[in-house]
Parts: C-alpha cells; sequence; structure tokens
C-alpha cells in the first residue's frame, strides 16, 4: 500500500528559527489552558459517572446512579429500564444520556416518546442535565447533529420514516417500550430497522401479557440472546425453578428492574378505599332489562353495554343510538327518562368530602363530558384530559388543574406518563380490567417528590358486572397488596394472555351471570393459589442466598 507523505516546511522553519534565537517553543499560559480542556474532556474512568459531578442542582437517588452506572459499564448502553412506576426511570434515560454526551460518544440521539410527553421530556431534560433538545414539529429536519424528541406517529409516517431510516443515531431511547411487544407491528418493526449504536427501553411493565413480551423487547437490544422465538418459547415456556432463575439470568444482562422496596426511599403510603354504590330501583330495573334484551347474538357486546350503563347514561346512549331495532329505540326511550347516574352522584358527594384536588379516571368521552357538565352545576371545577387533544392542549389542561381547577377527569391517556405529584386523591369511576393500567394511574401520583399519603378510591355499583370483576381483580388476587410483576409471570404460565381478554372469554361462553360468577371465582382462586405458591418460592431462595 502507497502511503504519501507531504512536508510541512513552515512549521520546519518556524521551529529552526525559534532555536537559533532561543525563542520560547509555545505560551505557558496557552498551554496550561489547553492542558485544563483536555483534561476536563477526557473519558472518566468506568467506576464513576462525570455526569453527578457537573450536574449538582439535582439530588440523584442511588439506585438512578447505580442503574446508570450498570448500563454503562455491563450493558454497553443497550438496555430495558424496568423500574417500577414512579422510580425514576426518565432521571436514568437522562443520565445516561449526558454521560455519553460528556464522553463525546453521542452527538445525535432520537427520543421516541408518545405524544403527550413530547414537552414534558424536553423540559425534563433541559432543566435537570442542561440538554438542549429539538422537537419535531411539522418539517423537521432529520440529518441534523442533534437531540430530536418525536412521537411514533410522526416517525413512522412518511416522509419522516425514510428520512429517519437514512440515518445513523449515536443513541435511540424509546419510552414507553411495552407498545412494542408485538414484533409483527409497523411500530416494532420501523425501530428495529433503525440504525442506533445505543439503545435505551424504557418501561415499567416489560411483560405485560405472556413472555414472548420480554423477548420482543431483548430482541431489539441483544439479537440472539435469547434464540429465535420458537426455541425460546420451546425451553422457557414450560416452566420450572431452574428455567425460570435461568431466563431472569439471561434478561438481566440487558435489563434494570428497582422495585420500591428494594430501595431506600422512604415512600409515602398508599390507601385504597373500595366505594359501594348502589342504583335506584329504576336504574336497578333498566339494567335487568339490559341484561335480558337480545340486541347482541354475543354475550361480549352485551357486556360492553352492562359496562358503559355502570358509567353513565350517557355512555351508553352513544352505543345505542347506532342500533337500528325496535328494542334499541325502546331502551334508548328508557335511557332518557332515568335521573342523573347514582355513581355520578356519589362522585359529586366524594369530591365535596375531599375538598382538595383529585383526579378522576373513567374510560369513556361521553361520560367525561357528562361529569364536567354534572361537577360544574354543583360548584366544582374541573378540567378534562385525553387522547385526542393536542399536545400543546394537554400541557395547558395540566396547568390549569394545577393552578385552577379542583378536578382533572381523564380518560385512559391521563394514566401515560404525566407526573402529578401536587395531587394526592385518584378515583377511579370506571376500573379497567387490565390491572396493568390500574398501577400506571396510581403512577401518576404515588411517585418519587410525593410529599403526602396517596388516597385511592375505586367505585363500583353493586350486583352488577362491575362488582364481580372489582372483587375478582382486587380483593380475591389482592392486586394491591402483591407486585405486578408476580402477576405477569403467573399469567405467562397459564397461557393467558391478559385478564381482560380472559374476563371477557367467560363471559362471551356463559349462559348466566351465575355461570359467569363461578368461572370467575375458579380463575381467581387459581391465580391466587399460584400466587403463594410465588411467594413461598421467592422466600425459600430468599433464605437460601443469605
Amino acid at each position: 500500500m502507497h502511503i504519501e507523505l507531504t512536508r510541512d516546511q513552515t512549521f520546519i522553519d518556524c521551529l529552526s528559527e525559534k532555536l537559533t534565537t532561543n525563542q520560547p517553543m509555545a505560551d505557558w499560559h496557552e498551554f496550561q489552558r489547553t492542558y485544563n480542556m483536555a483534561q476536563a474532556l477526557l473519558v472518566p474512568e468506568s467506576h464513576t459517572l462525570k455526569v453527578s459531578e457537573q450536574i449538582k442542582h439535582v439530588n440523584f437517588l442511588p439506585h438512578q446512579l447505580e442503574t446508570a452506572q450498570t448500563v454503562l459499564d455491563d450493558m454497553n448502553g443497550r438496555a430495558i429500564l424496568a423500574d417500577e412506576v414512579g422510580l425514576g426511570k426518565t432521571i436514568e434515560a437522562g443520565l445516561i444520556l449526558k454521560e455519553y454526551i460528556l464522553r463525546g460518544l453521542v452527538k445525535k440521539a432520537l427520543i421516541i416518546v408518545p405524544a403527550s410527553l413530547v414537552n414534558q421530556w424536553a423540559s425534563e431534560l433541559h432543566e435537570k442535565f442542561f440538554i438542549r433538545t429539538t422537537i419535531a414539529r411539522k418539517k423537521p429536519i432529520w440529518s441534523n447533529e442533534d437531540i430530536m424528541i418525536t412521537s411514533i406517529d410522526l416517525a413512522k409516517r412518511e416522509p419522516h420514516r425514510q428520512e429517519i431510516l437514512a440515518q445513523h443515531y449515536d443513541l435511540l431511547l424509546i419510552d414507553e417500550a411495552h407498545k412494542l411487544k408485538n414484533h409483527q407491528t409497523k411500530n416494532y418493526q420501523f425501530v428495529q430497522a433503525l440504525s442506533k449504536k445505543y439503545c435505551l427501553l424504557l418501561t415499567a411493565t416489560p411483560i405485560q401479557n405472556k413472555l414472548t413480551d420480554v423477548f420482543n423487547l431483548v430482541t431489539l437490544l441483544r439479537p440472539g440472546l435469547l434464540g429465535n422465538q420458537r426455541t425460546f418459547l420451546k425451553t422457557f415456556d414450560r416452566g420450572s425453578k431452574e428455567l425460570d432463575a435461568e431466563l431472569k439470568r439471561l434478561v438481566q444482562k440487558v435489563m434494570v428492574r428497582n422495585l420500591r422496596s428494594e430501595t431506600s426511599l422512604d415512600w409515602t403510603k398508599r390507601h385504597v378505599q373500595t366505594v359501594p354504590i348502589s342504583f335506584t330501583e329504576q336504574e336497578y330495573q333498566f339494567y335487568h332489562d339490559l341484561e335480558q334484551s337480545c340486541l347482541q347474538d354475543f354475550n361480549t357486546t352485551k357486556t360492553l353495554y352492562l359496562r358503559e350503563f355502570c358509567s353513565s347514561r350517557e355512555a351508553l346512549y352513544t352505543s345505542l343510538i347506532k342500533e337500528q331495532s325496535n328494542q334499541s329505540k325502546q331502551l334508548v326511550q328508557q335511557l332518557e327518562g332515568l335521573p342523573h347516574h347514582a355513581k355520578a352522584l356519589k362522585l359529586v358527594e366524594l369530591i365535596k368530602t375531599i375538598n382538595e384536588k383529585c383526579i378522576v379516571f373513567t374510560e369513556y368521552r361521553a361520560t367525561q363530558v357528562y361529569l364536567q357538565w354534572l361537577l360544574k352545576e354543583h360548584g366544582i371545577s374541573s378540567v378534562p384530559f385525553r387522547g385526542g387533544f393536542k399536545r400543546g392542549k394537554k400541557d395547558w389542561m395540566k396547568q390549569l388543574f394545577k393552578d385552577h381547577a379542583q378536578v382533572l377527569i381523564a380518560t385512559e391517556a391521563g394514566g401515560e406518563g404525566i407526573n402529578l405529584q401536587f395531587c394526592h386523591h385518584l378515583i377511579n369511576y370506571d376500573l379497567p380490567w387490565n390491572p396493568m393500567r390500574v398501577e400506571q394511574r396510581i403512577g401518576r401520583i404515588h411517585r418519587y417528590g410525593q410529599q403526602q399519603d396517596v388516597h385511592i378510591y375505586n367505585f363500583a355499583i353493586e350486583q352488577t358486572i362491575e362488582d364481580h370483576v372489582l372483587k375478582l381483580l382486587y380483593q380475591k388476587i389482592h392486586l394491591f397488596e402483591r407486585i405486578i410483576g408476580q402477576l405477569d409471570h403467573i399469567l405467562a404460565k397459564l397461557d393467558v394472555d391478559s385478564i381482560e381478554d380472559e374476563i371477557n372469554t367467560i363471559i362471551g361462553g356463559s349462559r348466566s351471570i351465575g355461570e359467569i360468577k363461578i368461572k370467575m371465582n375458579n380463575l381467581a382462586a387459581v391465580i391466587d393459589y399460584m400466587q403463594q405458591d410465588q411467594e413461598e418460592i421467592s422466600e425459600h431462595d430468599n433464605r437460601e442466598s443469605s
């Protein structure tokens, strides 16, 4: 191989002149400044974090610093940050990103978060870590050497998709990464195709329904670590103490999960209260008529109607008016003659008793509109929060709630990502049939920085399908007293995709309310037994390790 050499005659002449005339080779002060700058830019030793020395205005917690160190030293910047809700995954991700920036290893990064959290991420990175970011607006320039924040919905649309795929990113960060659990979706395939050196996936629920969830997330970071999906399921789906331990060992190579119980934080208490509600005689009669109706052949559709009526007249009305049968028209007429909903009146009563800020979660937009009107009629200020709002409006609603309104009425979009530590009362007006969503809701207020005990109120109308599900999820399997991760593991062993799907299957295959109750009780008994068995195994392992 030929290497061309060139002679720097200017340097030689200058050096010769200085030697001949006995001049100093360089200015000492300039050399000292250059030396100090070089020292500041040196990559620190692997067992120290430079970011903790430079960021003095944030009190980082021990588990956050340990997580960042582990990801940097042992996982080569490719990790799932899976702390329980409220422990500071955003802080951990910021620590890692800032450290790589200080080391000169990250200049170009892409941060993909839910649309409602884009501004929050930009604000936190700037305020806590002095990291300047660019939010992708209508016409982003993806080729810039910059740290861009965007939503997955914008990023995967053309022409953005092709422009992003043409870039190479030093670091890719995905928030709410459990949404990538299905490898057949366009979102998953898009993220998989991105060119990235380091990659952080943030989720409080790495296993939502089954083992393939964690397999798909791990494969995004370290393809081949768990083999291919067929051999993975063949090996680990059988389940045993030895296999569980082996799977845990493999996953821990790319996942850090801190639990509240393992941190040194002095957590405020969580007080959970069930609020039983009775329909009026007129409402119970309508509920019975709806239950006995022949609007649909499938029980699952009828169950949806029953759930809607347990929420509000308005929620059911929006579904019934789409029906074209004589019976649906008759039910609509009955519905229009009903008084204010018993649950809604109970909500007004409770909020007046609380007399502090509180969040109200409902499953239905029609219920949200109705509740806002009803609260106004009783002199209670409230603001809505839902997925259909644009990014700026969501931020505005949060600010109005903090500064002016007593109540935030949220649909499920409010259970994702937003931080509301200034509030410590939460009302589950409608309980979801997915326990993971309940934990996400509570995590909005019961998180690091909360100074007050948190009060959670679960509404349920007695002698309805809502009441049956409450007793199954939140009493018989002791959801609030046990760790969500245990339930994930048990559902995977039972080959149950999700509690919500299993309940719908029970209802769809039952011919009476009595049969539904029996099957739900059986499911609860099996889950409860397996949870107790799992807890005994964990206690035995802890004794052996100590």
